[in-house]
């Protein structure tokens, strides 16, 4: 933990400029190159155990003798920092030695100094420049401890890294380096004592989510003169190794395409954001030279910055070519525990499936972010519609947990939500809606739905009162609701479903989500199924005209299906016409981000699983499998694949292979095997959370950890804990 004597501090040269956050000086100030800290110590005998607490803002590299503490990297985890700051802890025991040791920092902008203008964030309250907090903590053999923080005994100079933004990227000049300034004996005899600063105004808490690594390595080749592709989309950076002449400034520049004719990247799709940046998707590397080598080459990664990429062009400044350059693609996000799996006898299905994960990978780097590249922000609407999804393929709940704690800190006194979690004061007014807000009334029900932990809906319950009380004054005189954003990035010829549709079935969902998480959290649920049933009443009244909603389209009949809006005799009829619409348009997806939630329940559970899979399938606009036959390694942002191409908020049609394909529904209070089997599909492997299907033409294996039910072909089947294998009735 912090020990109550450390302080912020940051080098004094910084602390003599005007704090970027000034509203009474230029916003657009130079910005000064990143800090190095440093510290020597003595450890008066063998180490025991050493722990160290640290916090660096925007984000911190630490260092003891020369080595790093972590694998982790981007830390710190981004907050709403006036209001919670979190510091992470790691085991540095092997990292000390009896006598003198140095400890290092360098700190780097991230969220907490954005200097771009766009969202707010260059007006965030907590703006500063970069600091840091830190308590080591050595317990000896002998049993003294030995306790190190940071305060005024520290000294602090500038460092090698310049411009450097989250999302721009970062500039490192190696002729710049301190070689060894975090190794005991260095001469910092020219540096400047640190100085105390002013806390981020933040309550101190330590992080409990994973935390971001670098969690696989791909080989990039080389596809033209200065262009490299590694295969596939992700969020993270390059790694390069170059030998070259010193001064020569090698810039990297990441993008998801290409241009027309293949010979460049093209970056039109992901720089509408960042104008004025000093860098834009790009980091720059000028070489050292041969001081800086190591074994004959020059290594760089960025710290403080990561992209979303598959390709990497290289433009080369100085006095020559480099003699060796050699690249690699580093995926870097949140290190979430893996605890689902899906493949099948239908490639293009599998792919889908990747493509899925992958763009839910790419998109949680501490935060679930709704693209890696243009904007990093905490899109609430892409989270709640891709929870079910992350909940069924990872461990996501101390990760959910956080961010939905983020969203606490972010709700006004009056209940209202922003669209985007963090945010500097940007989103209220424009962004959210129920849809979107959704992620705080939605994500601790099917966290405990999925995983019967309920920690999370007792941490939101109150502020999930008080966002309801906020809707209720949002209701027009018929006791409805249409506010913000609507069936978002539907097909381009689609007809939207009106808000007051989408945002009152939320609106209905809501009231029964509170019914439940107040009866899960011990409460009397009545005033939430009384809200609900006037809801959905008075909906009834005004959109549901013989069995159908008014006005008809695949989003408004998937919505009243699967949220619950029609009578349980009037669904079969509605999925008919559901499935009708979807043939008579050619099976065609007609529907946005919305509507892509709904509408595979919809179909498959009266029986048009094979509706869906056509629609899925079908290889011409607007589907799935014409953004993989377009090149696709992601999901992306739209159907005609104009913005981002790495979004994860329509990754619905991935649970929809598990729940439905495998058959898989373990969010409710039984769990229940149901496959739907189609005859495009002759084996199938899936596992979720322990429990595992697999089947083929001939039979069906299921192993749970708790008892189940089995419904095979109209059989109900009692299944025992661990494997049980059912043959199938012949086609």
């Amino acid at each position: 933990m912090i020990d109550a004597g450390a302080r912020w501090i940051q080098a004094a040269y910084i602390n003599r400029l005007p704090s970027p956050g000034d509203r009474n000086a230029d916003r657009k100030h130079v910005q000064p190159r990143a800090q190095l800290l440093r510290k020597e110590f003595g450890i008066p005998g063998m180490v025991k155990h050493a722990e160290i607490s640290v916090c660096g803002l925007g984000y911190g590299v630490f260092t003891i003798n020369g080595k790093n503490i972590t694998e982790d990297v981007l830390i710190t985890p981004f907050t709403k920092f006036d209001t919670r700051v979190l510091y992470r802890t790691y085991d540095v025991t092997d990292l000390l030695r009896e006598g003198v040791n140095a400890a290092g920092a360098m700190l780097g902008n991230g969220w907490y100094n954005d200097e771009g203008a766009i969202w707010d964030y260059d007006r965030a309250p907590w703006r500063a420049w970069p600091r840091m907090i830190l308590t080591l903590r050595a317990e000896l053999a002998d049993g003294r401890t030995v306790t190190v923080v940071s305060d005024e005994d520290w000294t602090g100079d500038e460092g090698p890294v310049g411009f450097n933004h989250v999302r721009g990227g970062e500039s490192y000049d190696a002729r710049l380096e301190k070689r060894g300034f975090d190794l005991p004996g260095y001469d910092d005899s020219k540096w400047g004592k640190a100085v105390i600063c002013r806390s981020p105004g933040g309550v101190l808490e330590e992080a409990a989510e994973p935390p971001v690594r670098v969690t696989a390595v791909y080989p990039m080749q080389k596809i033209g003169p200065e262009l490299y592709d590694c295969g596939i989309n992700l969020s993270g950076w390059a790694r390069i190794r170059v030998r070259a002449a010193e001064g020569t400034v090698i810039k990297l520049l990441y993008a998801e395409r290409l241009s027309e004719d293949g010979q460049h990247v093209d970056q039109s799709n992901i720089n509408s954001f960042n104008a004025g940046y000093e860098l834009r998707h790009a980091d720059e590397y000028i070489c050292g030279g041969e001081a800086v080598r190591i074994d004959g080459f020059e290594e760089f990664e960025p710290r403080f910055a990561y992209h979303g990429f598959r390709y990497v062009e290289v433009e080369t400044a100085g006095d020559k070519a480099p003699e060796a350059f050699e690249i690699e693609a580093c995926f870097v996000h949140t290190d979430l525990k893996q605890v689902g799996t899906f493949t099948c006898s239908d490639e293009m299905l599998n792919r889908i499936h990747e493509a899925s994960v992958r763009a839910t990978l790419s998109n949680y780097v501490d935060v679930p972010t709704d693209c890696p590249h243009r904007e990093q922000n905490g899109w609430t609407g892409d989270a709640q519609l891709s929870a079910e999804q992350m909940l069924t393929n990872y461990d996501a709940v101390p990760a959910y947990r956080k961010w939905i704690q983020d969203i606490l800190d972010a709700q006004r006194a009056d209940g209202s939500l922003p669209g985007i979690v963090p945010t500097g004061g940007w989103g209220f007014n424009w962004g959210s809606g129920p849809a979107w807000d959704a992620a705080l009334m939605l994500i601790p029900l099917q966290i405990l739905r999925y995983t019967k932990d309920a920690s999370v809906m007792h941490m939101a319950l109150p502020a999930m009162k008080k966002y309801m009380q906020y809707l209720s004054r949002m209701e027009d005189k018929d006791g409805m609701i249409a506010f913000g954003l609507s069936d978002w990035c539907a097909p381009k010829a689609t007809k939207i479903c009106p808000l007051v549709i989408t945002d009152t079935a939320y609106y209905y969902q809501f009231a029964l989500a509170m019914a439940e998480g107040t009866a899960a959290d011990g409460g009397d649920p009545e005033e939430w199924k009384q809200l609900a049933h006037r809801i959905r009443q008075a909906f009834r009244k005004l959109f549901i005209v013989d069995g159908l909603p008014v006005p008809e389209g695949q989003t408004a009949l998937a919505v009243v299906i699967t949220m619950g809006l029609l009578e349980d005799a009037e669904k079969p009829a509605a999925a008919a016409r559901l499935a009708e619409l979807v043939a008579e348009n050619g099976y065609h997806i007609d529907c946005g981000i919305i509507g892509i939630k709904c509408i595979f329940r919809a179909l498959s559970d009266y029986g048009y699983t094979e509706t869906a899979y056509k629609m899925v399938t079908n290889p011409t606009y607007p589907s799935y499998a014409y953004w993989i036959l377009s090149g696709c390694t992601t999901l992306a942002e739209d159907w005609e694949m104009r913005g981002s191409l790495n979004h994860h908020m329509y990754s619905e049609v991935d649970l929809w292979m598990y729940r439905y394909l495998a058959g898989i529904q373990a969010d409710g209070d039984e769990i229940v095997i149901e496959p739907r089997f189609i005859p495009e599909i002759q084996s199938l492997q899936a596992e979720t959370r322990g429990i595992k299907v697999a089947y083929d033409e001939q039979s069906i294996r299921v192993t749970v950890q708790e008892p189940a039910t089995l419904i095979l072909e109209g059989r109900r089947i009692a299944l025992p804990v661990g494997e049980t294998c059912v043959e199938r009735s012949p086609a």
